[in-house]
C-alpha cells in the first residue's frame, strides 16, 4: 500500500506545514515590534524566570504596589489640586470654614474633600499608601539585612534601597505640605527654621527656596513641582534599576536540600508568581481602600487654613518624620557665637547632621560588613539571623536607637496621657538614645548565640517528644527523635570559623583596627557541629532506641523497674 506523502510537510522544509491565513491587525502590529524589539523572547526569558517561594520575600512588595497606588491615586487628585498660594475667600459646600480668606491650595484640598466624587477617599488612600510605602520599604530593608541578602553582588542594590527611603521620606514630606492647612503650614515653618539653623549659608538657602521672607508666595508650587516631578521620576527610575538589578543577579532563598550559591529553588513567573504578584497587589490595594474609607486622615477642615501667627496645638508630622523631630526635642540647647552670628547646634545637629549621618551609616553597611569580614564571595543563600549575631545586634541596635528618637517626638503627649513629668521624659530619652542601643546590642548579641547552641543540641540529639521513659537501672530519659532532613540541612548550610581574608598586622606585629573589628564580630560564635559529631551522635541516638524499643508503647506505674522488675502495664502509651 503505497502513502501519497504530497500532503505531508517535511520536517526540514522552508514553508509552515498549516498554510498561514492573513494576520490579524493586532497580530501584525505585534510581530512588526517583535522583529525590532525581541518582545517574544524577553517575554519568553521572563516568563521563565524562577522565583523562590516564601512569606518574606512578599515583603518588598507591599512597597513596590503602594507605590502603584500612589500613582493611581495621585494622578486623580492632580487633575483637581490647584498649586497656588493665591489667597481667595472660601464659599465651598463647608459651612464652617464659609468666608474665611485661604489660598488656592486650601481651597481646592476642600474641593477635593466635600465636592469632588470619590475625593476623600482618594485623598486618605493616597495618604495611607504614602505611609505604607515607606513603612514597606524599611520592613523590607530590615529583612535583607537580617537575612545577609545585602551581601556581594547585592550592595548596589541596597544603596538603591537606601536611596529610596531617603527619598520617600522627602516626597512625603512635600505631599502633606501642599494642602497650606495650619498643620502643613507649621511643619514648612519649622523646615524653614531647620534650614536657617545651618551655619552661614542658612539664610540664603531659604530665601532662595521661598523666594523671599517666609512663607512667599512660591513655595507650595515648587513644593508641587519636586512632589508630582522629580522625586517621583528618581523613584521609577530607581524602582526600576532595583527590578533589573533583582533579575540579573537572580533572587536570594533559603537553604535546603537542592538548593546552593549557584542555583535559584522555586517557581516560574507565569504562571505561578504573577498570579501571587496579581494577587498581592489586590490585597495591599484593598487594605489601603479599607484605611482610607474608616480611618480618617490629615483632616484639613478641622485644622483649618495656614495662619504665621497660630501652631496647632499638639501638632504632629507623619510618623516617618518622627525621629528627626524627636532628636530636636531632647537635644540640650546648645549655641555658639562666632564673629557676630549665632551658630544653632540644638537645631544643626538633631535636624540636619544627625539624618544624614545615619543615612550615610545605612548606606554603608554592607560595605562596612565585607571589610571587616574580609568576605569576597557572591552570596545567594540567606542566613538566619541567628547565625550572624553580631551583624544581627547591630541593627537592631539602630533600630533601638530610631525607636528612642520616635518615641521622643511624642514626648508631650506621652506626658498628657500618662500624667508624667515632660522633663523627666525628657532626660529619661536622652540616657536611652545612648545606652539603649548598646544594652539591646548586647542582649541581642547573646540571644542569637543561644540559639546557636539551641540549634546545635537539636542537631546532636534531635527534637524532644515529651515521652519520658524510665529504664531498668531507674533512670529517667525522655526520647528525642531526629530532625526531619529539610530542617536539619537548612541548619548546618552555614559557615565554620571565620570566613574571608585575615587582615594584616602593624609592623610592630600588633592587631590592626581590622583585625580587632573582625576579631570582635566573630566572638564567641558557636560553631556548627563537625560531620564526626553529628556521626557519633547518630551512633549514640541509634544505640539509644535500640535500648529503649523494648518499652516503646507500654505505660509503667513508676515501680516496674524497681529491683530490675520487668513487668509493664499493657496499655497504649498516650501522646
Amino acid at each position: 500500500m503505497s502513502t501519497d506523502t504530497s500532503k505531508v510537510a517535511a520536517s526540514n522544509g522552508t514553508n509552515p506545514a498549516t498554510p498561514a491565513g492573513k494576520p490579524t491587525k493586532a497580530g501584525a502590529a505585534a510581530n512588526w515590534a517583535d522583529e525590532r524589539l525581541n518582545l517574544s523572547g524577553f517575554s519568553k526569558f521572563l516568563s521563565r524566570k524562577i522565583f523562590p517561594d516564601h512569606w518574606s520575600f512578599m515583603l518588598g512588595e507591599i512597597a513596590l504596589w503602594s507605590f502603584v497606588v500612589l500613582l493611581v491615586t495621585g494622578v486623580f487628585l492632580t487633575l483637581w489640586f490647584k498649586p497656588s498660594m493665591a489667597e481667595i475667600t472660601y464659599q465651598g459646600s463647608y459651612a464652617p470654614l464659609r468666608g474665611i480668606d485661604m489660598s488656592e491650595a486650601m481651597a481646592s484640598t476642600l474641593e477635593i474633600s466635600f465636592d469632588v466624587r470619590g475625593g476623600l477617599l482618594l485623598r486618605q488612600v493616597h495618604h495611607w499608601a504614602a505611609m505604607i510605602f515607606i513603612a514597606g520599604m524599611m520592613v523590607h530593608m530590615m529583612r535583607v539585612f537580617f537575612t545577609g541578602a545585602h551581601r556581594k553582588p547585592r550592595e548596589i542594590n541596597w544603596v538603591i534601597g537606601a536611596t529610596l527611603l531617603l527619598l520617600g521620606t522627602l516626597e512625603g514630606f512635600t505631599g502633606y505640605s501642599l494642602p497650606d492647612d495650619l498643620l502643613s503650614g507649621t511643619g514648612i515653618r519649622a523646615a524653614d527654621g531647620f534650614i536657617m539653623a545651618i551655619p552661614i549659608v542658612g539664610t540664603y538657602i531659604s530665601f532662595f527656596l521661598f523666594g523671599g521672607e517666609f512663607p512667599g508666595d512660591d513655595i507650595i508650587p515648587r513644593l508641587f513641582t519636586i512632589h508630582v516631578l522629580l522625586i517621583p521620576a528618581l523613584l521609577l527610575a530607581l524602582i526600576g534599576a532595583h527590578l533589573i538589578l533583582l533579575i540579573y543577579h537572580k533572587h536570594t532563598h533559603w537553604p535546603g536540600p537542592g538548593r546552593s550559591e549557584k542555583n535559584v529553588v522555586g517557581y516560574p513567573m507565569v504562571p505561578n508568581y504573577i498570579s501571587k504578584m496579581t494577587g498581592f497587589f489586590f490585597i495591599t490595594f484593598g487594605v489601603t481602600a479599607l484605611l482610607g474609607a474608616f480611618f480618617s486622615l490629615n483632616p484639613v477642615w478641622k485644622f483649618g487654613p495656614y495662619d504665621p501667627t497660630k501652631v496647632t496645638a499638639g501638632s504632629q508630622p507623619d510618623w516617618y518624620m518622627g525621629w528627626p523631630d524627636g532628636a530636636l526635642r531632647i537635644m540640650p540647647g546648645w549655641e555658639s557665637h562666632f564673629w557676630g552670628s549665632t551658630w544653632s547646634w540644638n537645631i544643626f545637629f538633631p535636624v540636619i547632621v544627625l539624618p544624614m549621618v545615619a543615612w550615610m551609616v545605612v548606606l554603608l553597611l554592607p560595605f562596612i560588613e565585607a571589610w571587616i569580614t574580609g568576605d569576597k564571595r557572591e552570596h545567594h543563600l540567606l542566613q538566619r539571623p541567628r547565625n550572624a549575631p553580631t551583624r544581627t545586634a547591630t541593627f537592631v541596635a539602630l533600630m533601638t536607637f530610631y525607636a528612642g528618637f520616635w518615641a521622643a517626638g511624642g514626648n508631650d503627649i506621652i506626658a498628657i496621657k500618662f500624667d508624667l513629668s515632660i522633663n523627666q521624659i525628657t532626660y529619661f530619652l536622652r540616657a536611652f538614645v545612648f545606652l539603649g542601643p548598646i544594652a539591646a546590642f548586647i542582649i541581642t548579641r547573646r540571644w542569637c548565640i543561644a540559639l546557636q547552641r539551641h540549634d546545635n543540641e537539636k542537631l546532636l540529639h534531635g527534637y524532644e517528644t515529651g515521652t519520658v521513659i524510665r529504664t531498668p537501672e531507674g533512670a529517667y530519659h525522655e526520647k528525642h527523635l531526629p530532625l526531619p532532613e529539610d530542617e536539619a540541612f537548612a541548619m548546618t548550610v552555614r559557615d565554620r570559623g571565620r570566613t574571608g581574608d585575615e587582615p594584616e598586622l602593624k609592623k610592630n606585629g600588633k592587631l590592626s583596627l581590622r583585625a580587632k573589628l573582625r576579631a570582635f564580630y566573630y566572638d564567641h560564635d558557636v560553631d556548627k557541629p563537625t560531620a564526626e559529631e553529628l556521626s557519633e551522635a547518630h551512633h549514640h541516638a541509634e544505640h539509644e532506641a535500640h535500648a529503649l524499643a523494648a518499652h516503646e508503647g507500654h505505660q509503667v506505674d513508676g515501680h516496674d523497674f524497681d529491683d530490675h522488675r520487668h513487668s509493664a502495664i499493657e496499655e497504649p502509651l498516650s501522646r
